[in-house]
Formats: structure tokens, sequence, C-alpha cells
């Protein structure tokens, strides 16, 4: 066992000692993480900076993206293939009531899947518990996520659609966001530092799920299509629950929230985290070898 010398030093300081214990790595690893803190906070800054410092159309490219993504679908899906829009609600602002945590659920596992590859000099140099960097990540997707209520509040405006009391619930469906995309984003971190195939794999797994997810169209109509057994099935995407929560909290009036298939989506979102997290911690050791 080692202990760094620091008798000398205000006890303050001394809260920040680094124990090596054999047979105690778990226990070190989880109170690590609370003294690296700052560095999480560091990590996202750093990301966020570069992320908007080195790109042409800088903030704008984070309102840019959903809301082409919304004019595309609310064109094919709403005006072309004619699909209803829930209740009363505008289809462009049902649209984007999911494209928001979808977008986020996005470019979280995207950016998680190469934050590891890209501080492989930090990790083969320094001790810090390897769980902050995809987590810093994860929380620098919120920034696109913030900046994107400012298209769902001019389209308010436009379509002159004032929110319900229900919208007041949504810091708990956001809070289901950031838990959905945790999960996987630490296994498919985990893998793609093992295998570099991932990160060809993942926008796949990306374009797909969008479709998968009820972002373009109401889960009301996959309930009348498929029946509740099989919607109970289709529930067992993680999305699908938060995906309903944000719609019934933005949009209030007629849109219903299915108690049984939100359950169902955030139990398979609590498998995820725990089997993300048990992957990411049993292959951790090997990080700094073979990044």
């Amino acid at each position: 066992m080692e202990q760094s010398t620091a008798e000398s030093r205000p006890a303050g300081e001394r809260d920040f000692d680094l124990w090596i214990e054999a047979g105690r790595a778990e226990k070190n690893y989880w109170s690590d993480l609370w003294r690296y803190r700052e560095l999480l906070v560091i990590l996202a800054w750093r990301d966020i900076a570069v992320r908007y410092k080195q790109t042409v159309a800088g903030a704008a490219w984070a309102l840019l993206q959903p809301f082409i993504s919304m004019l595309i679908m609310t064109l094919v899906f709403g005006r072309l293939a004619g699909l209803p829009s829930v209740g009363s609600a505008p289809y462009a602002i049902m649209v984007f009531a999911a494209l928001l945590p979808w977008q986020f659920f996005a470019n979280a596992l995207t950016n998680a899947s190469q934050s590891l590859v890209g501080n492989a000099n930090m990790i083969s140099k320094v001790y810090f518990p390897r769980v902050i960097v995809p987590t810093a990540s994860v929380a620098v997707s919120l920034v696109d996520f913030v900046l994107s209520f400012a298209i769902l509040a001019g389209l308010m405006a436009w379509y002159q659609f004032l929110p319900s009391w229900r919208l007041l619930t949504l810091p708990v469906f956001v809070l289901l966001a950031i838990f959905a995309s945790l999960g996987p984003g630490l296994l498919i971190t985990a893998l793609t530092v093992r295998y570099r195939d991932f990160r060809f794999i993942v926008p796949f797994l990306v374009q797909f799920g969008m479709f998968a997810s009820p972002v373009a169209y109401s889960t009301d109509i996959v309930r009348a299509k498929i029946g509740e057994t099989w919607f109970l099935v289709y529930s067992l995407n993680p999305l699908v629950g938060v995906i309903e929560g944000f719609r019934w909290a933005i949009l209030g009036g007629d849109a219903k929230f299915f108690t049984t298939g939100s359950l169902l989506s955030l139990l398979v979102a609590a498998i995820f985290f725990v089997v993300g997290l048990s992957y990411f911690r049993r292959t951790e050791r090997s990080f700094a070898d073979i990044i």
C-alpha cells in the first residue's frame, strides 16, 4: 500500500491523496470519481470549445441540423404520406418534440464512441477514472440539446401553440434521456477501443435507430397497426419511452402517456446501463495497453 506524505499540508488538501491499495480498487475507484469531478468539467468545456471554434457555422449548425431534419420529415411523412399528428398539435411540433431526445441520444452515442480513442495520449500516461471521458462527451451533447430548444420556441410561436402545465415535467424526461444514453455510450466506447470497426458500425446504428424509433410518426400509429402486445415488444427500444415522455410534456392536450410501455423502456435503459458500465469497468484496465 502506498500513500503520499501530506502531514505538512492543510487538512483540506490531504483529502486528495491518492491511495494505491491492493484488493480495494472498486472502493477507491468510485471515490476517485468525486475527486476528479473537476476533470469532467474541464474535458466537457474543452470539447465544447473545439466543437464550435473549429466549425464554419459554429453554434448555428446545432440549430440547422434538427431544423432541416424536421422540415424533411414533415414534408415526407406529414404532407406526402399523410400521417396524422398527435391530437391538435401541428405535425412539425410533434416531430421536433421527438427530435430533441433523439438528436441528443445520437450525438451522445457518436461522441462517446470515439472519446477514448480521441484521448489516447492522456489515457496512456495519466491515471484517472476512465469513465469520466465518455461521460464528458455525453455532457457536451447537452449543449446542442439546449440550443435546439430555441427552434422549439420558434415553432410554438409560429403556430401559436401554447404548452400546458406538463412542460414543467420535462426535466424528468431529460434526465431519463441522459440515463438512456449513458449505458449504450459506455458499451460502445469500450468496444471501440478493442474493435475499431465499431467506428463504422455506430453511424449505421444511429441511422437505423431513427427510423426504428417514433420520431417521424406517433406511437399511436404503431400501437394501432401492431396491437398492444407487439407494441410492448416495440417498447423494448429505450427511446420509445423517452420520446413518448417528451411528447406528453411538450404537446399536452391529447398526447397520451403509455405507462406500461414507458416503464418497459426504462427497464431496458437500466439494463443497458448496468451492462455497459460492467463491461466498461471489466475492460478498463487494458485501455492504456491497447489504445
